[in-house]
């Protein structure tokens, strides 16, 4: 039962019990034309018995309904004719009718017979002489209790359809706030996924191609070159740890306090000290948020990691410029290139695609066999540019895998 149900149920019992105290004291002390009044007093008690076993009951249960809602009409047509002056019960006896009955229309009859009872009962008090004022007093009791049941059985259907759209509103928001928490949970690890892979994944890449040149200069013997092997490997190994870190701690590794382009040339310095490719970069700081910054520094990371693994390029360039609204990150190599309309089955490519929707960039990819390699990556600047746009690159084609 929901709460104006509730309220309205509660109103009901004080009005019946408030009309049943007022009618026993009327009852008691108008005027009659009987010598007894004991049948007022016995269709009181029937009305308060009923009412207290099972007519409560009847706003809710149909079938008490059924049961109660006939003993209205004789408790109708009983008091005035044992005391007229009584005939005002109809002003409970009909909310309590059309509260009990379902359908309008049997609520309807049921006024009708309610007020035909007590106009006969008021006849048999009055006699024929009060005939004509009887049907008048009736006729508007029965007509007002009819359009004030109808006016309350539409405010109650507006309110029990309002009841259902809320429930239906709060379950919608409900599944919405578990679809959106799911939705949450697939992207963070897409997000953690995308990360690991553009930068744990790819230390321990490197981890992986130092420590096997190393075992190669071991077995050549060659121990000095094992210094520098493992100073490498050291540093190799800090980056991977510290990127952790910053990962478990929900941050975005890789981009510190000094900006993407101080990234960058960390980034160039150490792809050359551990694959001995020469990386040549041009990056000064852009005007971009630390989103779009991690963004372009994944591109760069992944562009550079293929280069390991495919290119057997002889050398990189990486460049940073501002392009009008868009600033631009380029990395090419002149290594053997590959076919970019080929279907490729890593997650690079996809997954710097995917970066860069989210941040409405895009991403070019352009490679022939034994041409080289260009990624051409861009974001929104989001900022009036403060650099000059770089000069034009060489026209080398190339592709992330």
């Amino acid at each position: 039962m929901d709460r104006i149900t509730r309220h309205r149920n509660w109103g009901l019992h004080v009005a019946v019990a408030v009309a049943v105290a007022l009618v026993s004291v009327i009852a008691a002390t108008d005027w009659s034309p009987w010598p007894s009044r004991w049948p007022a007093f016995v269709a009181l008690g029937l009305l308060t018995l009923a009412y207290v076993t099972y007519g409560w009951r009847g706003y809710d249960e149909p079938r008490a309904a059924a049961a109660f809602v006939p003993l209205l009409v004789v408790v109708a047509l009983v008091l005035p004719a044992v005391v007229p002056s009584t005939a005002f019960v109809q002003s409970v006896l009909f909310p309590v009718a059309w509260c009990q009955v379902e359908r309008i229309r049997t609520a309807v009859w049921v006024s009708v017979a309610i007020g035909i009872a007590s106009g006969v009962g008021l006849q048999i008090a009055s006699g024929p002489d009060a005939l004509a004022g009887t049907i008048i007093i009736e006729a508007i009791s029965v007509l007002g209790a009819c359009a004030l049941g109808l006016w309350i059985s539409r405010i109650a259907r507006l309110s029990d359809e309002r009841r259902r759209l809320i429930e239906q509103l709060e379950a919608t928001q409900q599944s919405l706030a578990e679809a959106n928490r799911a939705a949450g949970v697939t992207s963070e690890r897409e997000r953690l996924a995308r990360e690991l892979h553009d930068t744990v994944a790819q230390d321990l890449a490197g981890i992986v191609m130092l420590t096997e040149r190393a075992r190669a200069d071991l077995a050549a013997d060659r121990p000095d070159r094992l210094g520098e092997r493992l100073a490498v490997l050291e540093e190799s190994a800090r980056t991977a740890l510290e990127e952790s870190r910053v990962l478990v701690a929900a941050g975005a590794a890789g981009v510190a306090s000094d900006r993407l382009g101080a990234a960058l040339h960390r980034l160039g310095e150490r792809f050359t000290r551990e694959t001995g490719i020469p990386v040549v970069v041009h990056a000064p700081d852009c005007p971009l948020d630390r989103d779009a910054q991690v963004v372009l520094l994944r591109v760069g990371q992944e562009a550079l990691a293929n280069v390991r693994a495919h290119a057997r390029a002889a050398s990189a360039r990486v460049a940073l410029h501002v392009d009008g609204p868009r600033t631009v990150l380029r990395v090419e190599d002149d290594g053997v290139g590959f076919d970019a309309d080929a279907p490729t089955a890593g997650h690079g490519l996809r997954g710097l695609r995917d970066r860069l929707a989210l941040a409405g960039g895009t991403c070019v990819v352009r490679s022939a066999p034994g041409t080289g390699t260009v990624v051409e990556a861009s974001v929104p600047t989001g900022a009036e540019p403060s650099l000059q746009s770089a000069p034009a690159q060489p026209t080398a084609t190339g592709a992330a895998r």
